[in-house]
């Protein structure tokens, strides 16, 4: 199974793999962890991907049936929930994680003097619109599919608008924008992995651009 998703909210401590019990070699950090009396995961976690195998202890086969999304029944889908749990366990235990939301929303409050608004009953989305009353920012909570990476886990994003956009796209921590032109506009994640004074600078563009429209 794939995990690589973690590396876009969440930074993997060397001290806290050490003392969970990872192993580092020349390719990243290995670690060996039972699942139940039949399995144990195998973990690998590289620069930028993290994977899982199930191994069978029987056999030493890996039960390639996990990996294979149209496999369904009772057991493999109970032995992807331990995969899972012990994955959370890990993040929560070697990983530093923070939602840069709150931080980013305060900051916008106070440096530019703009208040959010809900348009949508469901409150997951918060406009920022400039003196001008056009949107220069438009934070959501949105699964990772929507950016293109293959999880259904959601995160806080934000939609600002810019400029020479193919040299500001990493697909790391900024994105072609979701729900709105990509040729104008770029979807940043509000997680530890976005420089939080990028951030900055690249909304204070965004207002910049929008207050500057004819």
């Amino acid at each position: 199974m794939d995990f690589s998703h973690f590396l876009r909210t969440s930074l993997p401590l060397e001290e806290r793999l050490v003392s969970f019990g990872f192993e580092r070699k020349s390719d990243g950090w290995h670690l060996e962890k039972r699942l139940d009396k039949d399995f144990y995961a195998r973990i690998l976690i590289t620069e930028g991907k993290i994977s899982v195998d199930a191994i069978e202890e029987e056999t030493g086969e890996r039960y390639i049936l996990l990996d294979v999304k149209t496999a369904k029944g009772s057991f493999v889908g109970g032995l992807r929930e331990k995969v899972s749990r012990l994955m959370e366990q890990i993040r929560a235990e070697c990983f530093v994680t923070n939602d840069l939301t709150e931080a980013y929303i305060s900051w916008i409050k106070e440096s530019l003097g703009i208040e959010g608004e809900f348009p949508w009953e469901d409150n997951d989305a918060e406009v920022f619109r400039c003196p001008n009353g056009k949107w220069l920012g438009l934070i959501m909570y949105i699964p990772f599919q929507k950016l293109g990476i293959d999880s259904e886990e959601k995160v806080h994003v934000v939609n600002l608008k810019a400029e020479d956009i193919p040299s500001l796209v990493d697909k790391k921590s900024v994105f072609p924008a979701w729900h709105m032109n990509k040729k104008y506009w770029i979807t940043v994640l509000l997680t530890t992995v976005t420089d939080f004074e990028k951030l900055k600078t690249l909304t204070l563009r965004s207002y910049q651009l929008v207050m500057d429209k004819k």
